[in-house]
């Protein structure tokens, strides 16, 4: 079974499948390339110059800018400076992904029934195993299990085996980061709601009533392998804890105020997922035990199954959503399918490296994983510049890009301007990147990149601290309008083949 989904991310993720339209073959083999761009002494246009020392960006700043058709550099400063990229990572993941998988793969997760089915019991295990979706939600496993139920099973006299799938199960993408972040969610092959809980408060007569649940669309099962308790202190807001079979988390009475709602990252994915397919198997009639995580894929044999939105529908929701967990799970399953099963995030994306090397021309690249969360990466502008060169942006990379909205000097958005850009964002605290495509007014095609970042600032950041710091924000906008006028001086500059 074959669906098209809209799971939660922030706001409804929304997947328009525009992708299909987009000429992908099904193996997206042979990647055209253009001519590998050559630097030869570029000199600094006099007005990037001025718009640079008028941004007054504390840090590093580097961009490369490169005619598509000829390889060319045109403008650089400091391009091969490497700095930490974010999500414009994901730009590299994603053909990673499509030239490993192919456009058209779809990721199945299936029911497994290991033992005989005779008069609607199955004398054995069933297992629910994941195959690396990583936008299956609540609604998805609801109908996975009524396929179960259409099966005629209505017993089940062995375990519940939860099955996370052919990559390594971490705890978190970044343990850097503070530990209730919903962007920061453990990794596995199977992921339920982009692994996160839905937590929501209410006070009632002086007291707090909370909830924690996998809500999607009409469903929202409550669960008992994410706990909240509310406390008496000021401080901190969240506290974690992993208690072997359960997430248990506190929340400052003083932070919540008189209702609210967020999202929480979920520590025990294959946990979670199975509690929350017994709840919807238990409202078809099928009576499951607890679920138990199981490393290894018992034997059996399939008898229920959904799969994914094609692959290219994937990558287009994960750029535009720039979602972390997404980014690593496709990456992590390009690089099973390449090698087999990396042991961590730092392994699969060395393997990413190397396939960038080979196959985009890039020289040095350095991502440490597949979504830019971590700071470990680094890159220069010129390798940006090389990777996204060695695809003919309208093949493959610029169809799933967002387009970028071109400011005036107040920051307003310019309609219609014409200057045309699509490109990939990255941001992080004290860092902020932007690479991709830009068609000048006379039709000429540029790749460029840029990166920026303030690394004595963000070495001085607690961890407590890092979802919000002073000042970031403020950072974070002189870098964008930056990168704006940038694009439209470039497009004003080189609009035509010099």
């Amino acid at each position: 079974m074959s669906r098209f989904h809209r799971p939660d991310l922030t706001r409804r993720l929304f997947l328009t499948g525009a992708a299909a339209g987009l000429g992908f073959s099904a193996r997206a083999e042979g990647l055209l390339t253009s001519p590998r761009p050559v630097l030869r002494g570029v000199p600094r246009p006099p007005e990037a110059g001025r718009l640079l020392e008028k941004a007054r960006i504390s840090g590093d700043v580097v961009w490369a800018v490169a005619d598509a058709k000829t390889g060319e550099f045109l403008d650089a400063h400091m391009p091969d400076t490497a700095l930490a990229p974010a999500s414009v990572t994901k730009a590299i993941t994603a053909l990673y992904a499509l030239d490993t998988l192919g456009a058209e793969h779809r990721f199945t997760t299936r029911i497994i029934a290991a033992g005989e089915i005779k008069d609607g019991v199955l004398d054995g295990h069933l297992i629910l195993a994941g195959g690396c979706d990583p936008l299956m939600d609540t609604s998805d496993l609801a109908a996975l299990a009524l396929r179960l139920k259409e099966t005629g099973i209505r017993e089940v006299r062995g375990g519940f085996i939860v099955h996370e799938g052919p990559v390594a199960s971490l705890p978190s993408i970044d343990p850097g980061q503070p530990d209730h972040l919903g962007y920061n969610p453990a990794v596995s092959g199977i992921a339920l709601n982009f692994n996160r809980v839905h937590f929501e408060w209410k006070r009632v007569s002086g007291e707090y009533a909370v909830t924690m649940d996998a809500r999607a669309g009409k469903y929202r099962p409550d669960v008992d392998v994410a706990q909240m308790r509310v406390r008496d202190r000021r401080a901190p807001v969240y506290t974690y804890e992993d208690s072997m079979n359960r997430d248990l988390w506190t929340v400052a009475r003083s932070a919540l105020g008189r209702e609210g709602a967020r999202w929480l990252p979920v520590r025990k994915p294959g946990l979670y997922a199975g509690e929350v397919f017994a709840t919807l198997a238990r409202s078809n009639g099928i009576v499951l035990k607890a679920p138990a995580v199981s490393r290894s894929l018992p034997e059996g044999r399939t008898i229920a199954r959904i799969e994914s939105a094609p692959l290219s529908d994937i990558l287009q929701a994960m750029l535009k959503y720039s979602n972390n967990l997404v980014a690593e799970m496709v990456g992590l399953a390009a690089t099973q399918a390449r090698r087999g099963q990396a042991e961590s995030l730092a392994a699969s994306a060395a393997e990413m490296n190397d396939w960038a090397r080979e196959e985009l021309g890039m020289r040095m690249p350095a991502f440490a994983d597949h979504s830019g969360l971590g700071s470990a990466s680094r890159v220069s502008a010129r390798d940006m510049v090389l990777g996204l060169c060695a695809v003919k942006h309208a093949s493959l990379l610029r169809p799933l890009l967002k387009p970028v909205k071109l400011l005036d000097a107040q920051g307003r958005t310019i309609n219609n301007h014409p200057v045309k850009a699509d490109a990939k964002t990255g941001t992080l605290n004290f860092v902020s990147g932007l690479a991709g495509y830009v068609t000048a007014p006379g039709g000429r095609e540029l790749v460029f990149a840029y990166f920026s970042a303030d690394e004595g600032i963000r070495a001085t950041i607690p961890r407590e601290a890092r979802e919000r710091p002073q000042g970031a924000r403020t950072w974070a906008s002189r870098s964008r309008r930056l990168q704006r006028q940038l694009i439209m001086s470039w497009g004003a500059q080189f609009s035509s083949p010099g």
